[in-house]
């Protein structure tokens, strides 16, 4: 069964941003668990157990309040998409307890190129010049911000581009997934599935967290659950190639609640970056306006 959304770029691109927001949150919330901030320093493989275990508690109450119809899944997407996502967030929360949360969220940036690039062999979709330019300003942007430095080479920063990786894949099942089933069953079924991927993984490194670490698991499944709405919703709204790119937001909030939450404040390089990261997202959203102005 197929489900058609309203195609609205401009409700996609809104949905994506809110999304990044609690993104950008759940990786910092990632980075206090990894380190010694809230107690002992929890493994990323627990971390990710605790991320899909709250996530799911709050989308079964979703689905419980709300009633939904539900029909039958398409359980192979439903494999590939929680595969590459429990994989891809394990290896980001690694990646952010070992390096700066800067040069981790700027490498992950890599993942909307890597999922446009898929998206022509994969889901048929053409990517014209003006968004391989946008494209191109944008990964500019990210070289900017990845100081090319011997420090932003360590070997920690190779989970950050693993990662990056294995999410860009995982946006192609997503955007699949999103015309086939409603939002709110992909999201219980992927949680679903990630609850046991992440569970089984997190046996042999599991430890009792303190209660500040409770509360801090119980906020960043909570907001990921959120993100994964806002995210699923906004894929099914415009082509992938189109949404993926303003998932770079995630470096202006992570910057601000850097700066809100620990008075940590931007250098230029930071800003530059930035600047020429939205630039690119402002570029694919204008063309895409013009594009659909006539149809409209």
């Amino acid at each position: 069964m197929h489900i058609d959304h309203p195609q609205n770029p401009a409700l996609a691109a809104v949905l994506i941003t809110v999304a990044t927001a609690f993104i950008a949150a759940t990786t910092l919330l990632a980075k206090a668990l990894g380190t010694e901030t809230l107690g002992p320093a929890l493994h990323p493989l627990q971390i990710s157990q605790g991320r899909f275990l709250f996530a799911f508690i709050a989308i079964v109450a979703t689905v419980v309040a709300l009633r939904p119809n539900l029909q039958r899944p398409n359980l192979r997407l439903h494999l590939g998409r929680t595969s590459f996502g429990w994989a891809g967030i394990t290896l980001m929360f690694a990646a952010a307890a070992h390096i700066p949360l800067a040069d981790a969220t700027a490498i992950s940036f890599l993942n909307p190129v890597v999922a446009m690039l898929l998206a022509i062999p994969f889901l048929g979709e053409r990517i014209g010049p003006w968004r391989w330019g946008a494209a191109a300003v944008a990964v500019s942007g990210v070289l900017i911000l990845l100081r090319p430095t011997p420090a932003a080479f360590q070997p920690a920063a190779l989970l950050a581009l693993a990662a990056a990786l294995v999410m860009g894949a995982e946006l192609i099942f997503i955007k699949k997934l999103a015309g086939r089933e409603a939002p709110l069953q992909v999201l219980l079924i992927n949680n679903s599935m990630g609850m046991v991927i992440a569970s089984v993984a997190a046996l042999a490194v599991w430890q009792m967290p303190t209660p500040q670490q409770w509360a801090a698991l119980a906020t960043l499944g909570v907001l990921m659950a959120c993100a994964q709405f806002c995210f699923v919703n906004g894929m099914a709204r415009a082509d992938a190639s189109f949404v993926a790119p303003f998932s770079y937001a995630t470096l202006v909030f992570a910057a601000l609640y850097d700066f809100l939450g620990f008075g940590a404040q931007p250098d230029s390089t930071t800003l530059i970056g930035a600047v020429i990261i939205l630039t690119g997202a402002a570029i694919l959203a204008w063309r895409e306006a013009l594009h659909r102005t006539p149809a409209t």
